[in-house]
C-alpha cells in the first residue's frame, strides 16, 4: 500500500516514516510539508501534531482528488470530538499514535477499503507512550504537548483557539504555556514567538518524494 505522511514540520514526518520502515505492506512514498501528494497514493497518513484543523485547504483538496484512496488522521490524542470531527470532514478515520505492526495495517487497509476506521487506546496519556517519537523543540526539552501549544502560538492562534484545535480545556493549554515558557527561558508571547521561528516551531513546504508512481 503506497502511503504519504502530511505534517507541517519535517522532523514529524521523517519520523512517522521511520516507523512505517518496519510495517510490512506499507510504502511510504511521499514526505509532505504543507503540500498535497503530487502521485496517486492509497492512503494519507494526516498528523495531526500543530495541525490547521479539519476544514484547511490543503486538507480538503487531499479529500477531493482522484488520486488520494483515503485520508486518516494520525494523532497523539483521539478524543471523541476529534473523531467525530474527522468523520464530518469526510476523512477515512482516526489512527493513534501507538498502534502498531498489524493493527495498523489491518487499520489502514480496511480505511483504504472504504471504512472509517477508529484505532483503540483514545484515553492512553499522551506522554506515555510517544517517547519514539519525535517533534520540534524535543531537543530544547518540550514534551510533545508544550511544543504543539508553542507552534500554534508561533503560528499566532490564541489560547481559546488552541484549545479547540487540540481538544483540551483553556486551563490545560494555560499549564502547557507556563511550563513550556520555563523551559524555553521566556516571559512573553513575543518572546515565546520569536523563540518558536528560531528554533523550527514554524510551519515548513517540503516535498520529498521517496518513490515516485
Amino acid at each position: 500500500m503506497r502511503i504519504a505522511v502530511v505534517n507541517d514540520y519535517e522532523v514529524v514526518v521523517r519520523g512517522v516514516a521511520a516507523m512505517l520502515a518496519d510495517v510490512e505492506s506499507l510504502e511510504v512514498v511521499e514526505l509532505l510539508s504543507g503540500e498535497p501528494p503530487s502521485q496517486p497514493v492509497d492512503v494519507v497518513l494526516y498528523d495531526a501534531f500543530g495541525m490547521h484543523g479539519l476544514t484547511s485547504a490543503e486538507l480538503k483538496e487531499m479529500l477531493h482528488t482522484g488520486d488520494v484512496g483515503a485520508v486518516v488522521l494520525y494523532t497523539w490524542q483521539n478524543a471523541t470530538p476529534l473523531i467525530e470531527d474527522a468523520r464530518a470532514a469526510g476523512m477515512a478515520g482516526v489512527i493513534d499514535r501507538s498502534t502498531r505492526g498489524v493493527e495498523l495495517t489491518d487499520l489502514l487497509h480496511r480505511a483504504h477499503a472504504g471504512e472509517f476506521v477508529v484505532s483503540a487506546g483514545a484515553d492512553k496519556p499522551i506522554d506515555e507512550w510517544v517517547t519514539s517519537a519525535d517533534w520540534p523543540g524535543k531537543s530544547k526539552g518540550l514534551s510533545a504537548r508544550e511544543a504543539e501549544v508553542i507552534g500554534l502560538i508561533t503560528q499566532g492562534l490564541s489560547n481559546d483557539e488552541i484549545a479547540q484545535r487540540i481538544y483540551v480545556s483553556i486551563n490545560s493549554v494555560k499549564t502547557h504555556i507556563r511550563s513550556a515558557y520555563r523551559t524555553m527561558g521566556v516571559t512573553t508571547r513575543s518572546q515565546a514567538v520569536l523563540w518558536g521561528v528560531e528554533n523550527g516551531m514554524a510551519p515548513q513546504r517540503l516535498r520529498i518524494r521517496l518513490r515516485d508512481a
